[in-house]
């Protein structure tokens, strides 16, 4: 039994060098260097810390729209499904980490049998108890180690798929809240000018049936009528629809209490929508950490290929006990072992090894064009949205302005045809165009807070909660080796 346990405790030990040398290898190459080509900076930069730095709850100014976002967070499916994808990518890491290890069981046997050279009228038994380790795969070229690092990328990879999710639904649930309250403002409006036309065809109809006026004022203010009636029941469509928008969003009908008035004129605390510096966007943008990881992941799956040039050495082996009876399986005398690596290398497979090496090579420099590509959309986002911000100060004010002489415009031509000095189609042209006018400006005070929102997410806000949070993405299996390549040097 001392010889047993002592050749037991050698392979052990072989084993744990054989873990020790896979630690060491990696056929990995040098990992690409990304050209991304972005601007030097933003579009148009505003003084101070990224807003994106800010937590939701702390960006956002209105308590029910925080409420409705706290609810989608806890309710949508699509962020629900990104959160089982990391849990399914953590048990998929841990089997490829368990695969580092040997497998270990126990077995038992029991043989019955007749040997033609021992006593062939009588059948014998033969009992068997042992533990084994089943083909464990030694590592010497980094294989198994480059499958782990791939696996850890992948989990990596869709933990920053997940913050990615939450951004884009807190934008979208923003956006689609507000959309709510402005169809409601433009249905007001709406039914403003409905009332308002009646009572100009009420007049106009009088002005007829008193032989003031002809026919024509009176069909002519019936064209308004119909025209603003037709808009009361588009905005009630309209309105149910982005209600609908807004549940499916947040993943349950949304209360009463929380949905918006008919207009809102303030969605964020924030006076200064400061972009913060261009490096700044690599480090909060969940969607570039994403591609950064797939690019890693891409580049453990070359030193997984390039391993599979060399032989693949396996161990396998079990010490136990062995008898012919039963009651003295357990003696001194019945220990048995055995122990034998085996090796494999195909010789002839008609080049499918390089085959694969030349896959994994293409499959990262396609992981580095996305990985380029998402860094050049992301700075294209925020500087299409800074654009937006840029101009739409004035726009706002020179639509208030063509509000107010639309306004003042019908005002005068309503009054110079009850004077009888200009015909109602001067007031038809009138109305129209004050009413678009109105129209007008809700669309681009809708667009000016959406735009706010639009700033907010493509800088990468979205992920803390609130803005003391601390938001650190763990490094990726390049980013450890390079680390570990400088400590070496």
């Amino acid at each position: 039994m001392q010889n047993l346990w002592s050749i037991s405790g050698r392979s052990i030990a072989v084993s744990a060098l054989a873990l020790s040398l896979a630690a060491c290898q990696s056929m990995r190459g040098p990992e690409p260097v990304a050209q991304a080509n972005i601007p030097t900076g933003y579009l148009s930069q505003g003084a101070g810390t990224s807003i994106a730095e800010q937590g939701y709850k702390d960006f956002f100014s209105d308590a029910r729209l925080i409420q409705v976002i706290d609810l989608s967070l806890a309710n949508n499916r699509d962020l629900r499904k990104a959160a089982l994808n990391i849990q399914r990518a953590q048990q998929q890491y841990q089997i490829t980490e368990n695969n580092q290890l040997p497998t270990i069981g126990a077995s038992g046997s029991v043989l019955r049998q007749v040997s033609p050279n021992v006593n062939p009228n009588n059948p014998y038994s033969t009992y068997q108890v042992g533990l084994g380790v089943t083909a464990y795969e030694l590592d010497f070229w980094g294989r198994v180690r480059s499958l782990k690092d791939n696996a850890l990328d992948n989990y990596l990879a869709t933990q920053s798929s997940r913050d990615a999710t939450q951004i884009a639904l807190i934008g979208q649930v923003s956006q689609a809240w507000l959309s709510y309250a402005f169809t409601n403002a433009q249905l007001k409006l709406a039914q403003q000018t409905l009332k308002a036309q009646e009572d100009s065809y009420n007049l106009n109809k009088k002005r007829f049936d008193v032989g003031i006026d002809s026919e024509l004022p009176v069909r002519q203010a019936q064209i308004l009528v119909e025209t603003a009636r037709n808009d009361v029941a588009n905005f009630k469509t309209q309105i149910a629809q982005a209600q609908n928008l807004l549940n499916l969003l947040v993943g349950e009908p949304v209360p009463a209490n929380l949905l918006p008035p008919s207009r809102i004129t303030q969605v964020t605390n924030s006076k200064a929508l400061a972009a913060g510096l261009p490096s700044q966007l690599l480090q909060n943008r969940p969607d570039i950490k994403t591609a950064e990881y797939k690019l890693s992941a891409a580049g453990a799956n070359i030193g997984a290929a390039r391993a599979q040039m060399f032989p693949t050495i396996s161990l396998t082996g079990t010490a136990g006990y062995a008898s012919g009876d039963l009651n003295k399986l357990f003696s001194s005398n019945t220990g048995a072992w055995s122990i034998g690596p085996s090796i494999n290398l195909p010789i002839f497979d008609w080049g499918t090894r390089k085959a694969n090496i030349k896959i994994s090579e293409t499959d990262q420099q396609i992981a580095l064009s996305d990985y380029e590509k998402s860094i050049q959309s992301a700075f294209r986002e925020v500087n299409d949205a800074l654009a937006t911000r840029q101009n739409i100060g004035d726009r706002l004010t020179a639509q208030k302005r063509l509000v107010e002489a639309s306004n003042k415009s019908y005002q005068l031509s309503d009054a110079r045809f009850k004077a009888g000095i200009d015909s109602f189609l001067t007031v038809l042209d009138a109305q129209r165009s004050s009413y678009s006018a109105e129209q007008g400006l809700l669309l681009l005070q809708q667009a000016d807070l959406n735009n706010q929102i639009e700033v907010y997410k493509t800088l990468g806000g979205g992920v803390k909660v609130s803005t003391a949070d601390q938001i650190n993405y763990a490094p990726s299996s390049s980013e450890l080796k390079y680390h570990k390549d400088e400590r070496t040097k």
